[in-house]
């Protein structure tokens, strides 16, 4: 890609044997300025060919704009959350980060936690180092013989699961995105809900990804419905607990004790909760281990100096030709398709088996690659803590566990071109969901498991089941309308006179889940589901 010396600058602490390597290779130069000013950062992106970065420096457009010459940027950690991945591949720059490089390390620290928390370990030792002993004081639990329960079976929560049962415990775990295959592989009984998990489990622990739905999953609501004198443990993301209802719940003593890594504010963290006397809490050093820096700072090297000999690259995150592509049928597709797969991210109700791929008249030939990865891209997205684009997203979808199919559908004959989605579920279960683009450039929404619209996949909605009685939608409208939200369109369909109906209610702004709940103790009103697209 570039046939003089490359200017490197890395702002982010890396491995010093990474740095070393760097050093020594004569096709580059390097600027080392961890942590530095913001101002300086400005005048020193100007000359850079590749940046590499941490989750402290913020990559944002005006920064992108400053580096004339930038072709690279390089995350030394699995999240991008920094970087505005979008302009960065408007102006042709690849992203590439280092995933699952800490996997090991954030498993083991939760499992440190788990083991500080039953068995008091930190109390123990504060104790005993200011001169005391009192040995009966920190009578724990055992592990053997108790039920964990894992929330996300993803790369973490998988080899919590293992480390679970090198204890003898029994491990049962709630992830809707994944199949069911992926269960069994790793001895896990599957949960339908987060719900009943929590009534089933000695210990909670969460591997999720901080996103719409799982910001607070784990609330009052849950906590309540957990066994009086079990645990919590949370090394995936702040704000995946409702922290305040979780002190709640410890002063109470209903929830016995809880291990904590990660925060809401960071930090800046909640100290009434930190310094509880049956929490231990850790400053979020899940991959805080020589080996896991070791791994990450070897990728970033191997992988930077690939982009800069233009071979292909491990970890690559966007794709900056994309906007290239310009087959008029297929590009407004494979947009179509990420809404429709984020559409049934957001629907999905358990595990799929297989998802099917049916293509309609023009469609139905040439290659569906790209519409494809749409889907895949946005379903993925629903579920793995991490950006997903046209180039991660089928390696993330094969991790899930899950296989895409494709296939003619003689029977969805509406339009002249179409595409619909069918997630197979087990005992013959489906959820589908289609749609269809006028002109080759007006996408609508044209099916949900078997209702009929058309409706522009862009906005705020909220996806209602109901029996189709009088007064359904009337409900629906004053019950939003006391909420404080306008609504911008309502959408019914009905299967038959009578029979399920379903309502997708565009409004102008994100509805909370204490609405959400309201809508669903209406009177007909069998599920809603909040969605963003």
């Amino acid at each position: 890609m570039i046939d003089t010396q490359t200017n490197i600058l890395i702002t982010g602490v890396i491995a010093k044997h990474a740095l070393e390597q760097f050093k020594s290779n004569k096709k580059v130069k390097i600027i080392y300025e961890p942590d530095c000013s913001r101002e300086k950062l400005e005048q020193l992106i100007v000359n850079a060919k590749v940046l590499i970065t941490r989750s402290e420096t913020k990559i944002d457009s005006t920064l992108i704009e400053l580096g004339k010459d930038l072709k690279v940027i390089a995350r030394a950690a699995v999240g991008v959350a920094n970087i505005d991945i979008d302009y960065a591949s408007e102006k042709g720059i690849l992203v590439l980060n280092t995933p699952g490089k800490n996997t090991n390390s954030a498993a083991e620290l939760s499992f440190g936690l788990i083991l500080s928390v039953l068995r008091k370990i930190t109390k123990a030792n504060e104790k005993v180092k200011n001169g005391g002993w009192e040995r009966h004081t920190f009578s724990g639990n055992e592990l053997k013989g108790k039920t964990l329960g894992i929330v996300g079976l993803g790369h973490v929560g998988h080899r919590v699961a293992k480390f679970a049962h090198g204890f003898d415990m029994k491990v049962m775990a709630y992830d809707p995105y994944i199949s069911p295959d992926k269960f069994v592989r790793y001895g896990v009984v599957p949960v339908p809900s987060l719900e009943e998990l929590a009534e089933k489990v000695d210990i909670l622990s969460v591997h999720v990804p901080l996103n719409r739905e799982t910001r607070g999953m784990v609330d009052k609501a849950i906590l309540a419905r957990m066994t009086p004198g079990t645990y919590i443990i949370n090394a995936a993301r702040g704000g995946v607990i409702d922290e305040e209802g979780l002190l709640e719940s410890l002063n109470s003593g209903h929830i016995a004790g809880a291990g904590i890594d990660t925060w809401v504010n960071e930090p800046d963290i909640f100290k009434q909760l930190a310094v509880h006397k049956n929490v231990v809490t850790t400053p979020h050093i899940g991959a805080s281990t020589s080996e896991a820096q070791f791994a990450i700072g070897q990728s970033i090297y191997e992988q930077v100096i690939k982009a800069i000999e233009g071979t292909v690259v491990d970890h690559p995150v966007n794709l900056p030709q994309i906007g290239m592509i310009d087959d008029g049928l297929v590009k407004p597709y494979a947009i179509l398709a990420e809404k429709l797969g984020s559409l049934a991210g957001q629907m999905i109700r358990s595990n799929p088996k297989k998802i099917e791929v049916l293509y309609r008249g023009n469609l139905a030939g040439g290659d569906h690659s790209l519409i494809n990865l749409g889907w895949m891209k946005g379903y993925v997205s629903c579920a793995v803590d991490s950006y997903v684009s046209y180039v991660n997203a089928h390696s993330h979808f094969e991790n899930m566990g899950l296989s895409l199919t494709e296939s003619q559908d003689p029977s969805f004959d509406s339009y002249r071109s179409a595409i619909k989605f069918v997630l197979h579920y087990d005992k013959g279960e489906t959820l589908s969901v289609g749609g269809i683009v006028f002109d080759q450039s007006y996408m609508r929404i044209s099916y949900i498991d078997g209702h009929y619209f058309e409706i522009e996949p862009t906005g705020n909605f909220v996806l209602i089941r109901n029996s189709d009685r009088p007064g359904v939608i009337g409900d629906v409208g004053r019950l939003i309308a006391d909420e404080g939200i306008n609504i911008d369109s309502f959408d019914l369909s009905r299967k038959k006179l009578g029979g399920e109906a379903m309502a997708l209610v565009k409004v102008d702004s994100e509805v909370e889940v204490r609405t959400i709940e309201k809508l669903t103790s209406l009177s007909n009103v069998s599920s809603v589901v909040n969605i963003s697209l």
